[in-house]
């Protein structure tokens, strides 16, 4: 088999997939290649939080414009997405302290709650609660279904998706694969953590690494939590938050009171699924190899930490590894290595809060004047 394209997209995780969306509406013919029979890697094991609020930088400015582009797939792909927000709690005054800075800096992207209005917002009472603050323009999907919902849609408007199939070699305008030969006007290789697999020299000069977390699934014992619950130690991980002033003397605290979330790499956060249960992590621990063995400690660490945060215990439905590209250089991988082909990832763990403003970008900057010049983006 050989056929043609204005794009080839490989990988249908959601950095493919937003790739795809942008270059169809364009008007581009657009083949996407994936190696499983549907997504199951970084794209479905994540808490489908759009992160939008707390982001900072290039980051915050992509990560807006992807927040567009998911409500308008909400309208034309009938995609279930939640506009309830995020709550982030403090329980120390140094974690107050960064919310109170971080409100003065985002006026009202942040808004600022009591202890009750906070209890009427999450649906529970966090013990030990000093602060709260409300982020409104967050999204929430589900990522177990949200994925397949926007292939469908994409095949609707003309994407031929190539499931079960490996690409063998890429070329300048070429792409084998083990279902024949894909000739494309530019090609973009979306794989996430595995750009290595294909490009190695690539992944070692942008310090691509691989990140592995722990997650799970449990009953909800406080009833129906509707936003996205960040807590302190999510305050080190989100530049928004981050860079506040406080954030250091939070970093401080947590090392003298909770060293193994810092060991651990703790982002401690919670989201509900449309089913009831809620979704819980995760720990971060990066390396070129992942290692196969879990360490108990790490679910046992996520599970008490948890049910300090809801003040009930926790029964564990299920568990799982995820896995993402890391760099300590860049929040994104844009590269292009050879003659019409672009390698794009998203480095950070935020593929769900940017994929689809950055692919917006990198389509507009780079595939379009390769693919068809006359073309513009509706």
């Amino acid at each position: 088999m050989e056929r043609s394209a204005d794009l080839v997209v490989v990988g249908a995780g959601v950095v493919g997939l937003a790739h795809a969306w942008h270059a169809v509406r364009a008007g581009l013919r657009v083949v996407v290649v994936e190696r499983d029979e549907r997504a199951v890697g970084a794209s479905v094991r994540n808490f489908g939080h759009v992160c939008t609020t707390a982001q900072a930088g290039e980051v915050l400015e992509l990560a807006l414009v992807a927040r567009e582009e998911w409500l308008r797939l909400a309208s034309d792909a009938e995609l279930r997405v939640q506009r309830t927000g995020t709550a982030v709690v403090a329980r120390t005054d140094a974690q107050a302290r960064v919310l109170e800075e971080f409100a003065a800096e985002r006026g009202d992207a942040v808004r600022p709650l009591t202890a009750g209005r906070a209890e009427d917002l999450l649906g529970f009472a966090v013990p030990g609660l000093v602060a709260a603050a409300h982020l409104p323009a967050d999204l929430r999907v589900d990522p177990t279904t949200a994925v397949a919902v926007v292939a469908a849609h994409l095949e609707r408007l003309g994407v031929e998706f190539l499931w079960r199939t490996n690409v063998l070699a890429l070329d300048p305008g070429v792409v084998r694969t083990t279902r024949g030969v894909l000739r494309a006007a530019k090609t973009v290789l979306a794989v996430g953590h595995d750009v290595d697999r294909f490009l190695p020299d690539v992944a070692d000069v942008h310090g691509l690494v691989r990140c592995r977390l722990r997650m799970m699934e449990v009953d909800s014992p406080v009833g129906v939590v509707p936003p996205a619950v960040l807590t302190g130690s999510s305050m080190l991980r989100y530049d928004g938050l981050a860079q506040q002033p406080s954030a250091a003397a939070v970093r401080a605290e947590l090392a003298e009171a909770s060293p193994a979330l810092l060991e651990q790499g703790v982002n401690l956060m919670l989201t509900q699924r449309p089913d009831g249960r809620l979704v819980i992590g995760d720990t971060h621990h990066s390396g070129i190899t992942e290692d196969p063995f879990e360490d108990e400690r790490s679910d046992a660490l996520i599970l008490d930490e948890v049910s300090r945060l809801i003040g009930a215990p926790l029964t564990v439905r299920r568990r799982w590894r995820g896995v993402y590209a890391s760099s300590p250089k860049a929040p994104f991988l844009v590269a292009e290595p050879m003659t019409d082909l672009l390698v794009v990832s998203v480095t950070t763990g935020i593929g769900m809060t940017t994929a689809l403003g950055l692919a917006r970008r990198t389509v507009a900057d780079h595939v379009l004047s390769a693919a068809a010049p006359a073309l513009v983006t509706t």
